[in-house]
C-alpha cells in the first residue's frame, strides 16, 4: 500500500464541448503574461520605451514555440525531423489530417532559439547590446520555466523514475499503479528559486551593471538544476545514444550552457 504516494489524475483542461482549453497552454500564457509585466517594470526603471515590448513578445513567443519544437526532434528524434519537417513546424498531421497541437517540446531548443531571436531584436529593435537584453529577460524566463514544468506535471509528462518505495506520484493517466519521483516539481521549484535570486540581484544589487552577469547566473543555475534533476528522470532517448557516458541527452546539452554561464559570471568586468 502506497501510504505516502499521491495519486495523480487531474483534468487536462476546461472542456467547452467544441474545444478544450488545456491547462498546459494556460501555463504558457501565464508565463508569458507575467514575463511581460516584469519586463515592462524593468523597461520603465531604465527609461526604455515600453513600445519596444510588443516586438519583444513577438520575438520570444515565436522563438519559444519553433525552437522548442524543432529542438525536440533535432535532439531526440532527428529522423522524424528530416522525414516530415512540416509536421514538426505545424500543429497538425496529415494522412489523415488532424489537429495535434505542439506535442514534443525541448527547453534546450527553446533557449537557443530565444537567444538567436534576442540577438536580432537587440540589433533591429532595441538598439542596445545583446547582453543588456539577455541579462534582463533571464528573470522572467526563469519564472516561465516554473509554469511550464507545472504544465508538464498536469500532462503527466517528462516523468521521474520509479521510487521503489511508498513515496512519490502515481500517474494513473499512464496506466500505472506505482509511484515515481515528482521531477516536474523538483525542476519547477528550482526555477522559481532562480527567479527570486535573479530578481533580487537586479533590484537590490548593482550586478545588472556588470554586463553578462545576470545572464551567466541564469545559465549556470538553471541548467545545473536541470542537470541534477535528470538523475531522477526517465530518459527520453536522443543523442545520448551516441555517447558512451552515463549521462542522458538533457544533461549533455546542459553542460556547455553551464560552463558558458560560469565564464560570464567570473569574467573580468567590462
Amino acid at each position: 500500500m502506497n501510504i505516502l504516494a499521491i495519486t495523480w489524475d487531474p483534468s487536462l483542461g476546461i472542456d467547452l464541448g467544441f474545444f478544450m482549453i488545456r491547462y498546459y497552454s494556460l501555463m504558457f500564457v501565464m508565463g508569458f503574461g507575467l514575463g511581460l509585466v516584469i519586463m515592462k517594470k524593468i523597461f520603465l526603471n531604465e527609461n526604455v520605451s515600453v513600445e519596444k515590448l510588443d516586438p519583444l513578445l513577438m520575438y520570444v513567443v515565436i522563438a519559444t514555440i519553433l525552437g522548442a519544437r524543432i529542438g525536440h526532434f533535432l535532439f531526440y528524434d532527428p529522423q522524424f525531423l528530416f522525414q516530415k519537417p512540416l509536421e514538426v513546424i505545424l500543429p497538425f498531421k496529415f494522412n489523415p489530417f488532424r489537429f495535434t497541437g505542439f506535442q514534443g517540446l525541448a527547453s534546450h531548443g527553446a533557449a537557443i532559439a530565444i537567444l538567436i531571436a534576442l540577438y536580432i531584436y537587440s540589433k533591429r529593435e532595441l538598439k542596445k547590446s545583446f547582453l543588456w537584453i539577455v541579462d534582463r529577460i533571464a528573470i522572467p524566463v526563469a519564472l516561465a520555466g516554473f509554469f511550464i514544468r507545472i504544465g508538464n506535471l498536469i500532462n503527466s509528462e517528462i516523468i521521474g523514475k520509479p521510487t521503489n518505495s511508498d513515496f512519490g506520484i502515481i500517474f494513473t493517466q499512464l496506466g500505472e499503479d506505482f509511484p515515481r519521483f515528482p521531477t516536474q516539481l523538483y525542476e519547477a521549484f528550482g526555477y522559481l528559486a532562480i527567479f527570486f535570486l535573479l530578481f533580487y540581484l537586479y533590484w537590490k544589487t548593482n550586478k545588472k551593471e556588470q554586463s553578462g552577469y545576470l545572464f551567466g547566473m541564469w545559465l549556470a543555475t538553471l541548467w545545473s538544476v536541470r542537470f541534477i534533476v535528470e538523475f531522477w528522470k526517465e530518459s527520453q532517448g536522443g543523442i545520448e545514444t551516441y555517447f558512451n557516458v552515463n549521462l542522458n541527452t538533457g544533461q549533455l546539452l546542459s553542460i556547455p550552457l553551464i560552463f558558458i554561464g560560469l565564464w560570464l559570471i567570473f569574467k573580468k568586468k567590462s
